[in-house]
């Protein structure tokens, strides 16, 4: 149910569109004089408008229609507005779609297809209500709380990787994030929609490894009304509410086959459809995707599409593991301490000498996750002042099978683990470890196995 504003010099007119049209809105008012129709906007909410296109005595050019149909899609973009006229005025009528309008309507009309229009206007300017709810609301979100988080690191691969952000963020080209999970690439992402020219647009994000086999279209082009079962009303897919801004892919390696192929096809295209739908909606986006697998090894394999691949991989922004990043591991342990500590109430805190010895000691394969996880578990648990070495848990020494801190055999210990959980399948293993299959077969080289 919704609004409508009848605009037509026709008391007759009105008469019949309003018993025809009165179950199905909640308000109908109708208007003679076009000269009323902005003051009537500018005070009341209308979902939907139906306009003559022809007012003024001898004039039947069709001309004054299409003067109103600009000034109302100009001040209010979001309500849909049908045209009325007659059979001589269709390509004029055809014409103002381009314009803006979003269907028309001839005289005399089948009230079928009278209703049918009108409620498919109806769903439009509600569709577009919701977009433009949502992106005020989200830009609400991002003025208050600086959604651009910062990158903590002073390590040489951590200011590369800053540096190549700041380069490649105010360009719209692709990017994809790699990186082992917990590493932050999903800061990465907002980092590079905010270097860009959209970020006062949304960065909508999707994991894909979330999104189910048969909810795919819907998730990200949307439905209509009807469209299945469970459709209740018309949805907005990803694609289309991140239209103007930046759509972020996480988890893009877990997509099938079949469904890489839609993605690529809505991604060649720039446009997509509802499911359910016939109508085709072009889109302006900025993508950005990530995964913790090796895609190329997955190309190799056939298990994702080389031009898919190619679509995503215009600059590829490599995310460091922690392991990697020396002293930065201190760095992130102080300033999830410091947040913690002020959201648990527990004062000021610090690490001993031999608890710092500990975090730097232990090769993170949760990499930033788990160091946030063990500092919080250490905070919450802490007595007095000082986080002692035993209030730093890891997951290694939680492992009855990890006997020490030692690098080279705590790797051989989860090396072992992983070849076990996934026999005769090194690829597998690889991605459970977070590495290559090449560099897990050096690896093996090494310990002689």
């Amino acid at each position: 149910m919704g609004n409508l504003l009848i605009i037509d010099d026709n008391p007759s007119i009105h008469a019949t569109l309003e018993i025809v049209l009165e179950p199905y809105f909640d308000t109908i008012k109708s208007l003679e004089d076009p000269l009323q129709i902005m003051k009537t906007l500018a005070v009341e909410d209308f979902h939907v408008v139906l306009l003559d296109m022809n007012f003024s005595p001898g004039l039947n050019t069709g001309a004054e229609g299409v003067r109103w149909l600009k000034k109302i899609k100009e001040t209010y973009p979001n309500i849909s507005v049908v045209m009325m006229t007659a059979y001589g005025h269709v390509e004029l009528a055809v014409e103002t779609l381009k314009i803006g309008a979003s269907d028309f309507i001839l005289k005399p009309w089948d009230n079928r297809k009278l209703l049918a229009t009108v409620q498919s206007a109806l769903q439009l300017s509600e569709s577009k209500g919701e977009i433009q709810q949502l992106k005020t609301k989200a830009k609400a979100l991002r003025k208050e709380e600086n959604t651009f988080p910062e990158i903590i690191g002073e390590s040489a691969v951590v200011k590369n990787m800053l540096s190549l952000i700041a380069k490649v963020g105010k360009t719209d080209t692709n990017i994809l994030i790699t990186g082992e999970n917990g590493t932050g690439k999903e800061l990465v992402a907002k980092a590079l929609h905010h270097y860009s020219k959209r970020n006062q647009e949304q960065l909508v994000e999707v994991d894909m490894g979330a999104v189910s086999e048969t909810l795919f279209e819907s998730e990200l082009f949307g439905h209509v009304k009807g469209a299945f079962t469970d459709a209740h009303q018309d949805r907005i897919g990803k694609f289309e509410l991140a239209n103007k801004g930046s759509l972020f892919l996480d988890e893009i390696g877990n997509l099938s086959f079949s469904l890489q192929a839609k993605l690529l096809a809505a991604l060649q295209n720039r446009q997509i459809t509802k499911v359910g739908g016939n109508k085709v909606i072009p889109i302006d986006i900025r993508l950005i995707s990530a995964t913790n697998k090796n895609l190329f090894k997955m190309v190799e394999d056939e298990e994702f599409r080389q031009d898919l691949l190619y679509r995503l991989n215009t600059i590829q922004i490599e995310v460091p593991a922690l392991r990697d990043r020396g002293d930065d591991v201190i760095l992130l342990a102080n300033h999830f301490k410091d947040l913690l500590a002020q959201k648990y109430d527990k004062g000021t805190l610090e690490f001993t000498a031999s608890a710092k010895e500990k975090l730097m000691s232990y090769h993170w394969p949760g990499n930033i996750r788990e160091l946030q996880h063990t500092i919080e578990r250490a905070v919450i648990l802490v007595d007095g002042n000082d986080i002692t070495p035993d209030l730093i848990v890891t997951s290694a020494s939680e492992n009855s099978e990890v006997k020490t801190l030692n690098l080279a055999q705590t790797e051989e210990v989860l090396i072992k683990k992983a070849l076990k959980k996934h026999p005769q399948n090194i690829s597998a293993a690889a991605d459970e470890l977070g590495v290559t299959r090449q560099t897990l077969y050096n690896k093996l080289k090494k310990l002689g196995s």
